[in-house]
């Protein structure tokens, strides 16, 4: 037997059951081996005097009285009986389990998982153990139609069959050495059935480890060979040049402008290809230093392109550019262009007559030639996967990759999902950018609030009111921005124009509703929070958050980013009645800081890494076991390690290394 052998050759697979494995991931016998529990609850059992009021426990005792079931209300029911632990006798009740009834013995020792209610010193029963022993029970993620029985009952098949014995090891000996890691076969055996708790954590920080170690190797191979001299462009700028375009600037850059454009131009005149993250927060002047490295790139004779996530945004920065250099050429290509327009401009990239491409991902297809590619710029990196990355290197002759993003991700972040590129960071905000007023009201202070936008409108600012869920959900019901919409309109019937833009709509109404928006024709826009990243509304002064506790710091600081973008003094109101201690301290954290990296780490710390960017748009793989910010310590090891080993060209032929060249080629993190 080997391990790439499909589910159904165990016994009591078929093809049905085989299909629904599948929707879990495991087709083979050794994604069932790898499938672990993604936590424990640990059965060993308390004693009634330790435990808090509500707290879930295992509690033992022996059953004092038989089982009596009632019966009330369509198809509900309790089942009741007493056990006595010690001398104490205490109430158990099972709601909906009649069938228990069966297995309650008068004299019997029972187990029962349960919530402890201490005033009425009753447990209220989630669950009948069968073995008092018991004590750790491995908790899988199933799906509909398996049960976490089924999938219990299929592991231990295949332990018992040896299978187990089969699994390989991709760790090399002396890692399992250093950091004294249980071998492959012990962890995923105690992965699955541990003896204790100590062994399960050993099995866990092995796995932990491989997890993190492969995906940093990948980070690093690929660090390594985009940083390989011979596969990049040394642009050759003119300096003199560089320095009167930055006189002509009607303002002088800040410190960290100057740092991050000095740490790019840098990277463009070595021969090594440059993969660099520039990160900023909102308004931190990122497009005036991405243009300057677009300028010098264009000094050296080359062109550059500039790839953004939407079409609004491509015309704004296509419009910016043009104004801070009108002496170029600058093209804007988007997916909506007519055919013959598209044709003439994709002709003059070809030949060579434009300096500057600014466009959506149209940028990247297949009919798009450019002439003399230096540098590619991409803004709001976070949409744009490693797969892609690879595809803008290969237009061109390898040109020099630039990264942008807005979003300010945490020291531990930016290691693991941009471990293949460098990072400059814009951390101070222009001179005599107000800092956006934040305050947090609760809901039933909303009238004043509405009130105070009254006058404000009729001083001629514009607001934006963001309304969490566009669907009316049962679960939640909140007030959709539908009827937000209506209310405002009919709060202000003569005085204010109200619009409402929301995920379901077409692409091109969006643009057309965010354009008179622009133009002042909408004086209220009411938006899910599909508002397009950096649109630039300078008139908009004023961002209202309905249900602000529903959204992570992340969120709400991109949010407030939306206004603020010009002289005058732009507040941000979150609408919030938050019901749990976290939700009170982010209303609480927004008021105090504007600064987007305190609010990362901070959300981080809250939230965990998925939130952030939304794991599928990050980037970030997705681990069975590791977290990226718990397990931060491993992975900085990991990525020490796989540094380590890079740094020799030939560490594929090292015999201590043979091992992991075996298995990187397997791994998939990146794809």
């Amino acid at each position: 037997m080997n391990l790439h052998q499909p589910l159904s050759v165990l016994p009591g697979v078929g093809p049905k059951s085989a299909e629904k494995f599948a929707r879990l991931g495991i087709e083979t016998l050794q994604d069932l081996l790898l499938y672990f529990p993604f936590r424990y609850e640990d059965f060993q059992s308390k004693q009634v005097f330790d435990l808090e009021d509500g707290e879930k426990a295992v509690i033992s005792g022996i059953v004092a009285t038989p089982a009596n079931v009632q019966y009330y209300g369509f198809k509900r029911n309790r089942l009741r009986f007493s056990i006595k632990q010690g001398e104490v006798v205490l109430a158990v009740n099972f709601f909906n389990q009649p069938y228990l009834a069966d297995k309650i013995e008068v004299g019997a020792t029972v187990a029962i998982f349960g919530k402890w209610d201490k005033a009425k010193a009753s447990l209220t029963g989630m669950k009948l153990l069968a073995q008092v022993a018991d004590d750790l029970q491995p908790v899988y993620r199933v799906a509909q139609g398996i049960s976490q029985t089924s999938l219990v009952k299929l592991i231990k098949t295949a332990f018992d069959q040896g299978l187990d014995l089969l699994i390989e090891e991709n760790l090399p000996g002396v890692l399992l050495e250093r950091y004294q890691l249980l071998s492959r076969v012990e962890a995923v055996r105690a992965m699955h059935f541990p003896k204790d708790l100590s062994e399960y954590r050993q099995a866990l920080r092995r796995i932990k480890f491989e997890e993190l170690f492969y995906f940093q190797m990948q980070l690093q191979v690929l660090k390594m060979e985009s940083k390989d001299a011979s596969n990049g462009l040394s642009i050759d700028w003119q300096k003199a040049l560089l320095q009167e375009k930055k006189k002509q600037l009607p303002f002088s850059l800040t410190e960290a402008q100057e740092r991050s454009l000095s740490e790019i131009l840098s990277d463009l005149k070595s021969p090594a290809h440059m993969n660099r993250l520039l990160q900023g927060d909102v308004g931190s002047g990122k497009t005036v230093v991405a243009g300057l490295a677009m300028y010098a790139v264009y000094t050296a004779g080359y062109q550059s392109a500039l790839m953004v996530p939407t079409e609004i945004l491509a015309e704004q920065h296509f419009e910016s550019l043009g104004q801070l250099f009108p002496e170029l050429k600058l093209a804007l290509l988007t997916g909506s262009m007519k055919v013959a327009e598209r044709r003439e401009i994709l002709l003059a990239i070809e030949t060579g007559t434009v300096d500057m491409v600014i466009g959506t991902h149209a940028l990247i297809q297949d009919s798009v030639r450019y002439h003399r590619l230096g540098l590619v710029i991409v803004d709001e990196q976070h949409r744009f996967g490693v797969a892609q990355r690879r595809i803008l290197r290969e237009k061109g002759d390898n040109p020099d990759v630039l990264m942008m993003t807005a979003t300010p991700i945490p020291r531990t972040l930016a290691i693991t999902a941009f471990g293949d590129m460098d990072v400059s960071i814009i951390d101070q905000m222009p001179a005599g950018r107000k800092p956006i007023i934040t305050r947090w009201v609760k809901h039933e202070q909303l009238e004043v609030v509405l009130d105070w936008l009254k006058k404000e409108l009729t001083k001629g600012a514009q607001a934006y009111f963001i309304s969490p869920l566009i669907e009316e959900s049962e679960a939640l019901d909140l007030k959709n921005a539908i009827a937000l919409e209506e209310e405002l309109r009919t709060y202000f019937t003569d005085i204010a124009h109200v619009s409402l833009l929301h995920g379901k709509m077409k692409s091109n109404e969006k643009e057309t509703i965010m354009q008179a928006f622009k133009d002042k024709k909408v004086d209220i826009l009411v938006s899910t929070t599909v508002i397009e990243v950096g649109v630039n509304v300078p008139n908009a002064t004023i961002m209202i958050v309905m249900d602000a506790d529903r959204f992570g710091l992340s969120q709400l600081h991109q949010l407030r980013g939306r206004v603020g973008r010009g002289d005058k003094q732009s507040y941000a109101v979150l609408v919030a009645n938050p019901k749990t201690e976290s939700g009170k301290q982010r209303m609480k954290i927004m008021t105090e800081t504007t600064n987007g990296f305190v609010l990362a780490e901070e959300d981080l710390k809250m939230r965990g890494s998925g939130e952030i960017f939304g794991t599928r748009q990050s980037g970030l793989p997705e681990f069975q076991v590791a977290n990226i910010i718990e397990d931060y310590p491993i992975l900085e090891e990991a990525r020490k390690v796989a540094s380590q080993i890079v740094q020799d060209r030939h560490w594929r032929q090292d015999p201590d290394w043979h091992l992991v060249a075996l298995h990187l080629e397997e791994q998939d993190f990146l794809d």
